[in-house]
């Protein structure tokens, strides 16, 4: 592991973007650590919507009639503290990674009112830079200055299984885990979702660093997109 380098007083936004268990996450808060900057897990905002939407019945209304969500995120406050997601107050960092919350993220990520108010939110939270973002339009829609942009992806297979892994880490039992192949279905039909929808899709920016994850380790991964960025550092000194 690498340890923080100073960079002097230069401070940029590292936009992380790619499909579904393709690292994204694990990554940017290693890289935010390294430098000390702060980690907008945006895919944890986005489950969260989704999470409140589920949590009040509300996800087959909000289908026929996407206009019903306004009132959802009107009073919506998502923050982080200690790695821990915080929903209106309390602490949904297990919840939101359920299975239940996967299979509709895509969905309400679609939903314009939604993508608006948490870009909103985003772009507050980076405008003072230092930070490192990962989702799904980071580099395109949220922060398209940013200094770099990074576009992981890695085999449909692969991201079941680390899938697979997440689940039984957060303590879910035998009974309770989904196949592997059916993860990888969904993870399939998930970024096909995300590439077509029609407000910000799933895409690389022309300017971004492709990344493939699928037989590096996190380690790996971390350590090349710290190398870019200290590179990005010391030539704008």
């Amino acid at each position: 592991m690498l340890v923080k380098q100073s960079t002097g007083n230069k401070r940029i936004i590292i936009a992380i973007d790619g499909p579904a268990a393709s690292g994204k996450s694990t990554t940017a808060r290693k890289v935010a650590e390294q430098l000390g900057y702060t980690y907008i897990d945006t895919g944890a905002m986005f489950r969260s919507v989704t999470l409140k939407a589920l949590e009040r019945g509300m996800i087959d209304t909000v289908r026929m009639s996407p206009e019903t969500i306004v009132p959802l995120l009107q009073d919506l406050t998502v923050t982080f503290s200690d790695e821990r997601v915080i929903l209106d107050g309390r602490d949904v960092t297990s919840a939101i990674r359920e299975n239940r919350v996967s299979r509709e993220v895509s969905f309400i990520s679609s939903l314009g009112p939604v993508r608006d108010r948490l870009r909103e939110m985003q772009q507050e939270m980076g405008r003072s830079r230092g930070v490192v973002m990962d989702g799904r339009d980071i580099g395109t829609v949220v922060f398209p200055d940013a200094e770099l942009k990074i576009f992981l992806i890695a085999d449909a297979r692969e991201r079941a299984k680390r899938r697979y892994a997440e689940l039984a880490a957060k303590g879910a039992s035998g009974s309770e885990l989904p196949d592997v192949a059916i993860l990888e279905q969904e993870i399939v039909e998930r970024d096909r979702a995300d590439a077509r929808r029609t407000l910000a899709p799933l895409k690389k920016h022309p300017d971004a660093v492709e990344i493939d994850t699928s037989a590096l380790s996190i380690e790996e991964q971390v350590d090349m997109v710290h190398d870019l960025a200290l590179a990005i550092l010391r030539s704008e000194r």
